[in-house]
């Protein structure tokens, strides 16, 4: 079984991770596809199949509850026999400020997006460290950890914690050949950017976009798989000296200081 490297992947049902378990399938990895929406992530798996011919192996469940990450490590380890990357993508969290959000909110926004995460990767460094073989760890984080929008308070906690923990835990897991990297994307065009609201419940998200897009220098939103070839990267032999740092793609947003309609009001024939 050993000839195919395997992947765990939380959140894969959609966006990033549904584009990073596609890409990992043309690297032919075994899949082990982790999401709390179940008929997605069966979905995703008959679409792998029928395109790549992937092996996979859906788990679906809630990361909020400790004991299910515990499946995510022993069935692949009884299906396959071997863990080697770990994607810790899945997110959850609500579009409000600190002034509405309740204490349920918030434990559960840092429980699916760093208790989970940390807690995974603990569990399956332990395999990797038996299996002598070293392994990788991405962690999805966000440039909203130092751009934060004043909506988020317990998402934007957790993404800049788990950045921290990123460079933590590859010092704790590195002699044991264990490389632990970030992944940090600005605006991606996915289910998950396209949620907003006005308070009259209107959805506002095109507005928000195009305000947004004025700020980052290629002038568009990243697509999924952009992120998803640098996740692949990440983990393979080419990037075997990076370890302990957070990767930004963003388009350039999080450098700039200005939109380009106010570069433009001041340097016309520039912008």
């Amino acid at each position: 079984m050993k000839d195919k490297k395997v992947v765990i992947i939380t959140g894969a049902a959609g966006g990033i991770g549904s584009a990073t378990a596609a890409r990992f399938a043309e690297e032919n990895y075994r899949l082990v596809l982790s999401d709390i929406a179940e008929d997605p992530l069966n979905a995703l798996v008959e679409e792998l199949k029928n395109r790549y011919d992937a092996e996979c192996l859906p788990i679906p469940g809630d990361l909020a509850e400790i004991p299910y990450l515990e499946q995510l490590v022993d069935q692949p380890l009884e299906r396959f026999g071997q863990i080697d990357v770990l994607v810790n993508n899945a997110a959850w969290r609500t579009l409000e400020t600190l002034r509405t959000m309740t204490l349920e909110t918030w434990e559960k926004t840092l429980r699916v997006c760093l208790t989970a995460p940390v807690f995974l990767t603990k569990q399956v460094a332990q395999v990797m460290e038996k299996q002598e073989q070293g392994g990788v760890v991405v962690n999805l984080s966000s440039v909203m950890a130092d751009r934060p929008s004043g909506c988020g308070p317990a998402y934007i906690a957790a993404k800049g914690a788990l950045e921290s923990l990123t460079a933590e835990l590859a010092i704790t897991y590195g002699r044991s050949g264990i490389r632990v990297v970030g992944v940090a994307p600005g605006y991606i065009d996915t289910e998950l950017s396209n949620d907003y609201t006005d308070p009259e419940g209107e959805n506002i998200s095109d507005t928000l976009t195009r305000a947004l897009t004025d700020f980052i220098p290629l002038g568009r939103g990243g697509q999924a798989r952009e992120v998803a070839e640098a996740i692949v990267w990440l983990s393979s032999p080419q990037a075997s000296y990076i370890s302990g740092t957070t990767l930004t793609i963003d388009g350039g947003f999080k450098p700039n200081f200005n939109n380009y309609s106010t570069k433009r009001t001041q340097f016309p024939d520039a912008f």
